[in-house]
């Protein structure tokens, strides 16, 4: 039985469409990542998501635009199989550029620190384990560059 997950790609609007992603301190091998964990017992997906941006960024002032797709694909270190829901979600254009945050909640990144910040889409590279596969499913103008065919 598959893992069941959540990913969220947070999108806020300045002067062009911007990306929340965030790096562990002191963990530069994690790399450049978007919130994301796994879902409780009987917690609805969508709960689940603006629970996990909550436990790894604070944000909590955030409406789901779309439920995107959910990916089947093992945990790149542990091999287990994983099936991961990504969501659309939009944070107020106020919230702070960058921050540093202390993860919350129960499992095993509690206490971690991760820094956060917004980036401007699209991305020049991928993020980590591929997480960014899905922001042409928002607007085709988010694709990866480096995913953009020649």
């Amino acid at each position: 039985m598959s893992r069941r997950r959540v990913a969220a790609y947070v999108l806020r609007e300045r002067t062009s469409w911007e990306l929340l992603v965030f790096e562990h301190a002191g963990l530069p091998e994690a790399g450049v990542q978007i919130p994301a964990g796994g879902v409780l017992p009987d917690e609805p997906t969508t709960l689940a998501v603006l629970r996990e941006v909550f436990e790894e960024t604070g944000l909590f002032e955030l409406t789901i635009r779309a439920q995107l797709h959910t990916e089947h694909k093992p945990h790149p270190t542990t091999g287990m199989p994983r099936a991961t829901t990504f969501f659309a979600v939009d944070a107020l254009r106020w919230t702070p550029d960058k921050w540093t945050h202390s993860v919350r909640g129960d499992d095993a990144d509690a206490g971690l620190t991760l820094n956060c910040r917004f980036v401007r889409l699209p991305l020049e590279r991928p993020l980590a384990d591929d997480q960014d596969a899905g922001l042409g499913l928002i607007d085709a103008g988010f694709t990866t560059v480096a995913r953009r065919p020649n």
